[in-house]
């Protein structure tokens, strides 16, 4: 016989989950908040008396569970890759736009960025510095576009360093 808790001053339910197969009479109470509090507390009761799940607990006792200690386990980072990004020699970009673009995309001062650019002229490329690969690909495209802009042929490349 199942009697609601709502019309009934008790607790009338089946709990499998805590080993009861058949109806019970938990609490009398004459107020639905009573009802409502002393189940809760009813429930907490029934949960520390629950076995515990028997492949994780003790098999002999399943009341007792046994601790596994792991180790902590360092995750090791890796260095991103680093990648040169170099300029090649052409014969038709004036040397004064190659120090202009040395210096402003790769913050070179102007001593520097003329080096770079003679050894562009006389090796046939030179490394413009040494970046992660998003932002030595993001330098790549800026120099490629700004000399298109302006009309040279000036090409830029990367390479894993």
């Amino acid at each position: 016989m199942h009697l609601p808790p709502s019309k009934y001053p008790f607790f009338y339910r089946k709990m499998p989950q805590y080993g009861f197969k058949r109806g019970f009479c938990v609490v009398f109470a004459t107020r639905p908040y009573e009802i409502k509090v002393s189940i809760s507390v009813f429930r907490m009761f029934l949960m520390s008396r629950a076995p515990k799940n028997p492949t994780t607990g003790n098999p002999g006792n399943p009341y007792v569970e046994d601790t596994i200690l792991l180790e902590k386990q360092v995750e090791q980072v890796k260095a991103p890759s680093m990648y040169k990004v170099l300029l090649l020699n052409d014969d038709y970009t004036p040397m004064e736009f190659v120090v202009m673009v040395i210096q402003e995309y790769f913050n070179k001062d102007h001593e520097t960025a003329t080096r770079i650019m003679l050894q562009v002229h006389l090796v046939g490329k030179g490394v413009c510095g040494i970046f992660t690969r998003d932002v030595a690909a993001t330098k790549v495209h800026q120099v490629i576009e700004l000399s298109r802009e302006a009309g040279h042929p000036l090409q830029c490349t990367m390479e894993e360093a």
